[in-house]
């Protein structure tokens, strides 16, 4: 039999539960961490002296609160000293930022992905964005990890990108890569941009307070962030969540992934535009102009739309039989679409999904937009230190 956790185990434990309730909720009074965390009030002393004493946290007497008695002291997390850096991959873009303890982003710098542009290529642009940010931060500050979102399916083990058929990328080694590249401190932790969006939008965004959470993320192509009971789900070696590879029409378009009728086909920006009558193009910009002329009263545009949200639902109501989530979150240019097409979509959802599985199920937008796939990212490379504030 394996003997209980020692002491220590339990205050690094206690450590980390303390470190990430103030890191996901901000600043917190004593009072509440007490109450949250199921622990009396000297422990509660004990542990945020430690973090503060680590540089993690700081505490101070609130304002003017009104009420007779001594204040409760409030524990903030220290944003400025500790940091990760944050690095997204996307169809037509390239992001980094630096986003402090708390979730706070602290600087942020964009480039665009042109297209055909290689693994080799975008690495280069990610790193110089660190180093410019690297060069802007205090002698006191550190730098905890960093953590990478790419648009497409990812190794979990070494950031090898399979396959990334919408950026035109196939067995691409963009973590080793990116690691020779970056030189910086702390580890590099990598994940599909759908799912790091859905671990933001689960922790600080739309499906805060729900443990069964589907975040779908749309343009070119279409992928899935599960959350099933509080936590995600991406498979043996990260690739779970390709959801827009689903095959829902066997005898429908060809797909890029080399598969025909898949999800994508139906619901993704492709679809959309060339059922609108503007296949030469493509981009959010077009989705929205589709969406106004629907909005106007251009038939060929509702069609599209309808047709769009028809395909939508059909599959949502599938995921929802399968995964029985709370929430269903539409991100990326799925979040355009949705909101012109939401009748449609709870339509085909509640004629396909089971009632049990369908009739408790909300529909909503992001909250965190599209700093989604950054603060995810974050969230990867934050992971580290909440499962050990005291590690080196």
């Amino acid at each position: 039999m394996r003997a209980g956790p020692s002491q220590d185990e339990v205050r690094r434990h206690n450590l980390g539960t303390l470190l990430r309730y103030v890191h996901v909720h901000g600043a917190t009074s004593r009072a509440e961490l007490t109450t949250r965390l199921g622990l009396n009030r000297s422990t509660i002393g004990a542990l945020t002296a430690e973090l503060i004493s680590a540089g993690l946290v700081s505490e101070a007497v609130p304002k003017e609160t009104g009420r007779a008695g001594r204040p409760s002291l409030v524990v903030r997390p220290e944003s400025e000293k500790n940091f990760a850096y944050a690095l997204s991959i996307e169809v037509d873009r390239l992001r980094a930022a630096r986003v402090g303890l708390g979730g706070q982003i602290l600087e942020q710098y964009e480039t665009v992905r042109p297209p055909g542009m290689s693994a080799d290529e975008a690495v280069e642009p990610l790193a110089r964005f660190v180093r410019a940010m690297h060069d802007q931060v205090g002698d006191d500050a550190r730098c905890v990890g960093s953590g990478l979102a790419v648009a497409g399916m990812v190794r979990r083990e070494d950031g090898m990108v399979r396959l990334a058929p919408t950026i035109g990328w196939v067995e691409e080694p963009v973590g080793a890569a990116l690691r020779a590249e970056l030189g910086a401190p702390g580890t590099l932790s990598i994940g599909n941009h759908a799912d790091v969006c859905a671990l933001a939008e689960h922790a600080r965004g739309a499906a805060v307070g729900s443990d069964n959470v589907i975040y779908l993320y749309g343009d070119v192509g279409v992928g899935a962030g599960i959350v099933a009971g509080g936590r995600r789900v991406t498979g043996h070696g990260g690739y779970g969540g390709e959801v827009g590879h689903m095959v829902v029409n066997p005898y429908g378009r060809p797909c890029d992934c080399g598969s025909r009728g898949c999800w994508e086909t139906e619901i993704g920006e492709h679809a959309l535009l060339r059922l609108s009558g503007r296949e030469d193009r493509t981009g959010r910009d077009v989705v929205l102009e589709v969406v106004d002329a629907a909005v106007r009263g251009d038939s060929q545009a509702q069609h599209a739309l309808r047709h769009v949200g028809d395909w939508i639902g059909f599959g949502v109501g599938n995921l929802v039989n399968i995964f029985n989530p709370e929430v269903v979150i539409f991100g990326g240019t799925l979040r355009d679409v949705y909101l012109v097409a939401a009748a449609q979509i709870r339509s085909r959802l509640n004629a396909v999904g089971l009632p049990a599985c369908r009739e408790h199920v909300r529909l909503r937008t992001p909250e965190l937009g599209a700093d989604a796939a950054l603060i995810g990212a974050a969230e990867l490379a934050f992971d580290h230190l909440l499962d050990d504030p005291l590690v080196s």
